[in-house]
């Protein structure tokens, strides 16, 4: 055994090259998985109905069990800000800063001015997709008159 922490000089695995080049089958599922679904095949209707009777008794950890299935927790709240009109690439920094204004102020949080940005950047690329293509369409077309 040797004491050294070098690695060894062969590669187990040249670059580019996986462990198992053929993969699992397309559609196969981990033994795991095929297990738990066995053992729960035909027991989930008495499951759920076992929940929704404690539920009924008082047992509040079913109760919000079922209402985290049935009804999700909203992911966000709709928040009201104010935004200047965006149709150009030249007007996002106008709207960038309105945002910031407002998260300074404390109208949103920086959570939701963070947010926001983003989709005014997602925005910022669209404008700027539509103008480009608008300009090599109309390159094009020069370059086919000629």
């Amino acid at each position: 055994m040797t004491t050294d922490n070098k690695p060894p000089k062969g590669k187990r695995f040249e670059p580019g090259q996986s462990g198992n080049p053929k993969g699992r089958k397309v559609g196969s599922r981990p033994k795991v998985l095929v297990a738990l679904d066995a053992l729960g095949e035909g027991e989930a209707e008495a499951i759920v109905l076992k929940m929704v009777e404690k539920a009924k008794e008082g047992d509040a950890i079913a109760a919000r069990t079922i209402l985290d299935r049935v009804w999700p927790a909203r992911k966000g709240a709709r928040v009201t800000f104010d935004l200047p009109n965006v149709s150009r690439a030249d007007d996002l920094p106008g709207a960038v800063s309105a945002v910031t204004r407002q998260v300074a102020d404390g109208e949103i949080s920086p959570d939701e001015g963070t947010a926001i940005v983003a989709l005014l950047e997602a925005h910022r690329k669209a404008i700027e997709t539509s103008e480009l293509a608008a300009r090599v369409a109309a390159l094009e077309e020069r370059m086919t008159k000629k």
